[in-house]
């Protein structure tokens, strides 16, 4: 027990509870100790009758039966692993910066699911995580089934095909990567590439509850920044999506 313990302090906050409440919600729901479908989207009841927390347990539920227990489990992975290496890289030292993140990611697949009819949010939440450490360590050599290894930057388009060939889906990764690739977008691309404003940058009063602390991080690293010139000076240098180690789902 007190390894698992200690296992379990050793992942980074926010992945920590967000697993957590994931794997916890959704056994709930599996033994029937609550109604799965008050953890669900639906717009009438959230608009109508206000009941306000189906958006959050929308994201953490997943409903798990023998035909859906093995693809809970693949989500739970890619939610511990890549949400993990994020956290303890690019957002070393940032937690108010990862969490903003999140909070945008889970904004962004809760106005899609309600627009879409889909009940639930894990999927598309976990793929936009999953992308954003891909396009930062695009380079970066991933293992997956079956021993195919193949940089970073596919895997969220393997996936996708993965699923329309298994299960005959894909419109959830396709929401993931839509979300992921907007918060790229916006976080990296857009202020330091493209020399815009920086969008997501987290309030004040984000920071003061969760303050920045000295950078332990080392899975990747953000594009450079434009570099400023002067006249008749000519920009030097390029940008660096990402390095890191070679790791990826197996």
């Amino acid at each position: 027990m007190s390894e698992f313990k200690d296992w379990f302090n050793s992942v980074p906050f926010f992945t920590r509870y967000w697993l957590a409440a994931t794997i916890i919600l959704s056994v709930l729901g599996r033994f029937g100790i609550f109604n799965y479908y008050y953890f669900i989207l639906d717009f009438n009841l959230i608009f109508y009758k206000f009941q306000i927390w189906r958006p959050i347990t929308a994201v953490f539920y997943y409903p798990i039966n023998p035909s859906t227990g093995f693809h809970f489990l693949i989500n739970c992975y890619f939610l511990y692993s890549y949400s993990q290496r994020l956290e303890s890289g690019m957002f070393a030292g940032k937690p108010a910066d990862y969490l903003y993140m999140l909070l945008f990611n889970w904004l962004c697949c809760v106005l899609l699911g309600l627009f879409t009819g889909l009940p639930i949010i894990m999927d598309p939440m976990v793929l936009s995580v999953l992308y954003v450490w891909c396009q930062l360590n695009k380079d970066v050599i991933v293992s997956f089934w079956f021993g195919t290894r193949f940089k970073a930057m596919y895997l969220p388009w393997v996936l996708l095909a993965f699923n329309l060939i298994i299960s005959g889906g894909g419109i959830l990764d396709i929401m993931g990567i839509l979300v992921g690739h907007l918060a790229f977008f916006l976080l990296f691309k857009y202020p330091q590439e493209l020399g815009g404003p920086s969008l997501l940058t987290p309030p004040a009063f984000l920071k003061q509850i969760f303050p920045d602390t000295r950078y332990m991080g080392g899975f990747g690293t953000a594009p450079q920044e434009r570099v400023p010139t002067r006249p008749g000076s000519t920009v030097l240098g390029g940008h660096n999506w990402g390095r890191g180690h070679a790791l990826g789902g197996n």
